[in-house]
């Protein structure tokens, strides 16, 4: 089946997420939309899958205009769609998610979940895939409930399948197998329009690439474009992709030791089971790992984010388990949360406050209570100026900026204080390529200033840029903790939940 999208606007509001695009997707064929986060690929999608009208634009589906009022006119039309985050009922089995909606029922009106079981393994089959029709979804691996997504939409009789950030929570073995999938997809004929940020992959599976920024198409690339040249496409400019350091200079004292770290709910449920590491001074510690696999946890652990943690976590001596989030800051620790929007900056004050939300009562700033507003203009336009952070001045709302721009505020305001420790969790997280540059550029800085640095990241494209060393975290434990250079299959591997050292035998 063709696809073409013709003039799509998508606004809310006076925000336009989506202005006049024109996007062809011919039958059997892999189209990959490329773009930052917020570039407005989901939004086009979602307009796609009707889960939004268009103020302006036409989709045609082999050349006949459809007009979708919600996804049940899509599905019906044979559009299908793989969320990025899943659509699945965690307490169902795999065959009751998947007749979900469109459920098949007997003569006296019950459901026929034999029929439901039937065509899962019909489909199972066709694509080689190990699903059990009654398997509880909540019970299986992420990678299984993506394909438990495939058979849904293919149970539909999708002809066009769009896959949006497909791999954001697969294991690298996961992603491959997902690309073999699309392939097979596209050979038996079923159009298929891939949403990513992820060059690498981009370039490994589509065969055709859309580039969108700002919600506009800026252009189109083949797959022999090189990473340099898409990024570009990306930004508007020119980005250094790789990141260039020395080997570390450790020192082999002091720096952050955590020993049998372990983390329960509420509801006594461990979150981290009985893990030791060290982050030594000089050297960037990289924890990797599939998202929720306790990586969150550590970092509430570390932080005093979090009551039932026991064990110990030192930093130069200093004891932090039992002390308050304040009291951690006051240890020389420098923060930068996985939710920047959620934890690590207050929309609605200017950028300015924001630069020293850590720091607000210090003299520097304050005086019996009343902040030095001259002060603080000039502490804010110099880490404005020595950040790159685009904003009209100190004074514009946080909210107001891009997220690249919010993030470097967030990491202006942690590295502008007398460190002993850096944690960044998912620092790039939402960012565009540019920003990603500067980011990775600051923390290679602060580990070569002698700082111990940890990172948390489920991009292991920026794990291993940054990485002296990989802890590799899977259901609460450390699998183990292995050389920056280690390859991506033996991490894929250990993400999985396999020790190195079972991996060598």
């Amino acid at each position: 089946m063709k696809l073409e999208l013709r003039g799509i606007t998508k606004r809310f509001g006076s925000f336009t997420a989506n202005d006049h695009i024109d996007v062809t997707v011919e039958p059997g064929e892999i189209h990959a939309l490329l773009g930052e986060n917020g570039a407005g690929k989901s939004t086009l999608m979602n307009v796609l899958y009707g889960l939004y009208q268009a103020e302006e634009g036409e989709i045609l589906l082999d050349g006949v205009p459809h007009h979708f009022r919600g996804p049940g006119d899509a599905m019906a039309a044979g559009i299908g769609m793989v969320h990025q985050h899943f659509m699945l009922v965690p307490v169902f089995t795999v065959a009751e998610n998947v007749m979900l909606g469109h459920e098949q029922t007997k003569a006296l009106g019950s459901l026929d979940l034999a029929a439901a079981r039937k065509h899962v393994r019909d489909v199972a089959t066709r694509f080689g895939f190990e699903v059990d029709p009654d398997a509880i979804v909540g019970d299986l691996p992420v990678g299984v409930q993506q394909r438990v997504e495939i058979i849904k939409a293919l149970s539909r009789d999708a002809k066009v399948l769009v896959f949006d950030e497909p791999t954001a929570v697969l294991t690298p073995q996961e992603t491959d197998e997902l690309m073999g999938i699309m392939r097979q997809l596209r050979d038996e004929g079923t159009s298929i329009v891939f949403i990513t940020h992820k060059l690498r992959e981009v370039r490994e599976v589509a065969d055709r690439i859309t580039v969108i920024r700002l919600g506009k198409v800026v252009g189109q690339a083949e797959p022999t474009a090189s990473n340099t040249e898409l990024a570009s496409l990306m930004v508007g400019r020119a980005v250094e992709l790789t990141v260039h350091k020395d080997p570390p200079k450790i020192k082999p004292s002091g720096g952050l030791e955590v020993r049998d770290l372990r983390v329960i709910s509420p509801n006594g449920t461990v979150l981290v089971d009985t893990i030791s590491f060290d982050v030594h001074p000089g050297e960037v510690l990289a924890v990797a790992g599939v998202q929720g696999n306790g990586q969150t946890e550590l970092t509430e652990a570390i932080m005093g984010l979090h009551g039932g943690v026991t064990g110990t976590i030192t930093l130069d001596g200093t004891e932090l388990v039992g002390r308050s989030v304040r009291g951690v800051l006051d240890a020389g620790v420098g923060f930068v949360p996985e939710d920047r929007n959620e934890d690590g900056l207050v929309g609605a004050f200017s950028v300015a406050e924001n630069l020293i939300l850590d720091r607000s009562s210090d003299k520097a700033f304050s005086s019996a209570g009343t902040i030095n507003r001259s002060t603080l203009d000039d502490f804010a336009k110099a880490r404005i100026t020595e950040f790159d952070i685009r904003t009209q001045g100190p004074q514009t709302p946080a909210g107001a900026l891009s997220g690249g721009n919010q993030q470097k505020v967030v990491i202006a305001r942690e590295l502008n204080r007398d460190l002993k420790m850096l944690l960044a969790s998912q620092p790039t997280r939402g960012v565009d390529v540019g920003s990603i540059e500067f980011i990775h550029k600051r923390i290679i800085e602060t580990r070569d200033a002698g700082i111990p640095v940890l990172v948390v990241s489920t991009e292991l494209d920026e794990v291993a840029a940054l990485a002296d060393r990989i802890a590799v975290m899977y259901r609460g434990a450390i699998v183990g903790i292995v050389p920056g250079d280690t390859p991506r299959d033996v991490l894929g591997l250990m993400m999985a939940g396999e020790h190195p050292e079972e991996d060598a035998a």
